[in-house]
């Protein structure tokens, strides 16, 4: 992976196909469970039926989520990809490889989105927040420094091949 060119315009716009066909089945999902808890047979049989109001809150969650998903398709939208230098320090859209326990990662460093991983030219990527342990321990470090996070009781080492 080091010394290769990902174009992260090209990356960042598969990102943002993710998120629209993610935000196609999260409305569809909202709508069928809004639907159940309207729909007559959610009605409560006694007072210890619930399945109504477990319906209501779950659309209610999936309705956050769907606008949880949009703000993040704005971030998309008009997020600008910094051409790094080696010697630049972690910082929003850097592409970071890292190699831990002798296993390499690669990570995109960005304001918004933590936690999505997809595939792209070969590579697997995931999107880091400086919100998650690994991004606050990551920011403002440069290629050949050593990132500590406390995992599970112990200290994980991330050493910093290169950033781009």
């Amino acid at each position: 992976m080091k010394g290769t060119s990902l174009n992260k315009n090209k990356l960042i716009e598969e990102i943002r196909k993710s998120l629209e066909k993610d935000l196609i089945v999260l409305r569809e999902a909202e709508k069928a469970t809004r639907e159940a808890a309207t729909h007559e047979e959610s009605k409560p049989e006694n007072e210890y039926d619930t399945r109504g109001l477990e319906a209501s809150y779950l659309a209610g969650a999936q309705s956050k989520r769907i606008s949880e998903t949009e703000d993040l398709l704005v971030t998309f939208k008009h997020i600008e990809p910094k051409v790094f230098k080696e010697s630049d320090p972690v910082s929003a859209t850097a592409l970071v490889e890292v190699e831990c326990n002798s296993k390499k990662g690669l990570y995109f460093f960005l304001p918004k989105g933590g936690g999505i991983n997809l595939t792209f030219e070969g590579a697997r990527i995931q999107v880091v927040t400086p919100n998650s342990p690994l991004g606050e321990a990551l920011l403002g470090l440069r290629a050949g420094d050593t990132a500590l996070v406390e995992s599970r009781g112990q200290t994980l080492e991330y050493e910093i091949l290169s950033i781009r």
